[in-house]
């Protein structure tokens, strides 16, 4: 019998080309979804709806779906396996609480795997493998598992078999219960799984040590708290396109992923994971709820931007389909209406038990953006503002003066996917500019930086900062020292929402980072201090501190694996050394090279094409990002400085000013 507790929320994660998109087909098929699986190359899938993705035959945005299998509600949600896409990845990753995680057996392991296995271990999500293509030519579950094994983790569990007839794949069998059909837990036919389990459970080292027999349903209770803990992975096998394995892979979602937690409290708590535009019903929140319930009507408080608003309808999937609902609970998904004010990753209500955000998505590229039509000007803005709405990321950089729009992105596809959606959604026809690197810098030393903005009066802002370069990595750590007599708290907390802002453009023009700032020394007037004093005073004291310290230039490192076919190795090898790559000893063997490494971006950006030329389409390199490391010291990029540079300070304080009063 259904029941509405009885539910899962499960995110499906591949590297591109792994058969993800084939595999939610399959399973909306064989829950009665749909009559006949969609198929990516004919563009029929119930996921892709956009018609880029048809087009190309790739998953741009995350979409969701609903089905039941065996009396449980499974909410699955599609995302996109191309790593310029990662930014809707990281928003979905935040909202499940299971995962399956697919591999091709043809290519293993990817650098996007990796990333997106990263992620998963940073919030804890239970995790099931599904190796897929298992049918394909080329095809080596043994090779791929040895992969996972040294790469994601060394506690994986398979809970099938595979039957090959010869070079043949033919199905598979399942081990947890099959010798054992009236006995609750798993045979003792999976090899090593006492040893793998007692490895992560004391009670169970100290029974294996001494050689105790275990019964099957005690195994079974282990096994499941450490799949649930996201300790212990089981792995599954398949050939989607074929629907071998996807009821198997449904039955194993439903018996070792979890179900939703159930909160403590009855208080509203959910998070806002994505924005949309309906056709016919306009902005779309969708909303993870954690704990309480939203009905219609019902005015709900953002705690995240402290405002309130009132949902004036909400919807949830029910199959392909939203239906009009009335209200959602907690651990369900459902569309909100009425959030206008709401946006991407706001906490809806108390932030307790909402996960934090992992950190995946980095847009390494800045692009400009140029519409053919100059009397559509406006309507580029809007639209621009609109997909930035939906992914924050973009981060639109809008210069009315210089009537210039910036964007920041992934990739190249990203621009193709934006220039389609432009024109498909707005009618706007775009061209880019060739996108650039975006590069950071760093303070160079330690220093101080001071201002005392106290001309033209009224004026009266005193900041003395300290400034210290981090290690890579570290971002931006702010503190105060100074009393709160010296210096108003509200006029401290308005020095600290400047910080970022001051930082967004150093010497080169590029954001600071990896620094700690600390207000050492602060002063205000009782007369003459108005809170606008330090909007205009912190850039002043930021850059007067850069000024001294120096800033060092940073830029992207890419993490990459490069595959050719042996004849092109040395080639490669050669073509590695020119980007200033640094890389481990090449791994040769059945006709392939693989090379390990690190790369900057600045100098491969065009390498793929080139690779592609090289190796007639046989050479494959996949990247993700790495970090961001000091520049050679013979290399200098700077980017435009926007508005006047704060270290001019007369001519900032005229400007400011000017803003101010208008």
């Amino acid at each position: 019998m259904l029941n509405e507790l009885n539910r899962r929320n499960i995110g499906i994660f591949a590297h591109v080309d792994a058969g993800k998109t084939t595999t939610t087909e399959h399973m909306l098929f064989q829950s009665g979804v749909v009559r006949t699986p969609g198929r990516v190359d004919d563009g029929t899938t119930a996921t892709d709806s956009l018609d880029i993705e048809k087009e190309r035959g790739i998953s741009v945005q995350a979409a969701m779906t609903s089905l039941i299998w065996k009396d449980t509600i499974i909410d699955l949600i599609d995302t996109p396996g191309h790593i310029d896409f990662s930014s809707e990845v990281e928003r979905s990753l935040r909202v499940m609480d299971g995962a399956v995680l697919i591999l091709s057996a043809v290519e293993g392991v990817q650098s996007q795997s990796e990333t997106i296995w990263h992620a998963l271990r940073s919030l804890g999500i239970p995790t099931l493998i599904y190796i897929n293509k298992m049918d394909r030519v080329g095809a080596s579950a043994e090779t791929v598992i040895d992969q996972v094994r040294s790469s994601l983790s060394p506690f994986v569990c398979e809970i099938q078999s595979f039957r090959m007839n010869e070079e043949v794949f033919e199905g598979i069998d399942s081990l947890w219960n099959e010798s054992q059909k009236q006995v609750k837990g798993p045979p003792s036919s999976i090899p090593g799984l006492f040893e793998l389990l007692a490895e992560l459970d004391e009670d169970l080292m100290e029974a294996y040590i001494n050689g105790e027999t275990l019964p099957a349903d005690l195994l079974d209770e282990a096994f499941r708290k450490l799949v649930h803990q996201g300790e212990v992975f089981p792995i599954c096998y398949g050939a989607s396109g074929k629907g071998i394995g996807v009821t198997e892979l449904l039955d194993a979602i439903i018996e070792f992923l979890p179900a939703p937690a159930q909160p403590q409290e009855p208080s509203v708590s959910g998070v806002v994971f994505k924005i949309e535009r309906d056709k016919t019903m306009g902005r779309t929140a969708y909303v993870r709820m954690y704990g309480g319930s939203v009905h219609n009507r019902d005015t709900i408080y953002n705690s995240t931007r402290k405002l309130e608003e009132k949902v004036t309808q909400i919807r949830r999937m029910d199959g392909r389909k939203w239906a009009d609902t009335g209200a959602v609970h907690a651990g369900q998904i459902a569309a909100l209406y009425g959030l206008s004010e709401t946006h991407v990753g706001d906490i809806i209500g108390s932030p307790e038990g909402v996960p934090p955000v992992p950190q995946m998505a980095v847009p390494l590229l800045t692009v400009q953006v140029h519409g053919k039509d100059t009397a559509r000007y406006p309507d580029l803005v809007a639209a621009l503002q609109e997909l930035t709405d939906e992914d924050p990321l973009l981060d639109l950089q809008w210069l009315p003066e210089e009537r210039e729009l910036h964007l920041k992105v992934m990739g190249t596809i990203q621009l193709e996917i934006l220039s389609s959606l432009l024109m498909s959604r707005f009618g706007l026809d775009v061209v880019f500019d060739p996108p650039s690197v975006i590069y950071k810098e760093t303070p160079r030393s330690s220093g101080e930086g001071f201002i005392a903005y106290t001309m033209p009066k009224p004026c009266w802002a005193i900041l003395r900062f300290s400034i210290e370069p981090l290690p890579r990595g570290s971002g931006l750590i702010y503190s105060s020292t100074v009393r709160t007599d010296l210096l108003l708290l509200r006029y401290q907390n308005e020095v600290e929402r400047r910080i970022p802002e001051a930082l967004s453009q150093g010497f080169l023009g590029w954001e600071v980072t990896d620094l700690r700032i600390t207000l050492i020394e602060g002063e205000h007037h009782v007369w003459h201090t108005h809170p606008l004093d330090f909007v205009v005073a912190t850039p002043m004291g930021i850059m007067d501190g850069l000024a001294s310290t120096g800033t060092t230039l940073l830029e992207p490192i890419l993490n990459f694996r490069l595959t050719v076919p042996e004849e092109y190795g040395g080639k490669a090898l050669s073509d590695l050394v020119h980007m200033r790559a640094t890389f481990e000893a090449p791994i040769i063997g059945g006709g392939r090279c693989i090379v390990e490494g690190r790369m900057p971006l600045a100098s491969s950006m065009d390498y793929p094409v080139k690779l592609r030329s090289e190796t007639s389409g046989r050479g494959v390199l996949t990247t993700s990002f790495a970090g961001y490391e000091d520049c050679p010291s013979d290399q200098t990029h700077t980017r435009k400085r926007r508005g006047v540079n704060p270290l001019d300070q007369s001519k900032y304080i005229l400007s400011v000013r000017n803003a101010i009063t208008s």
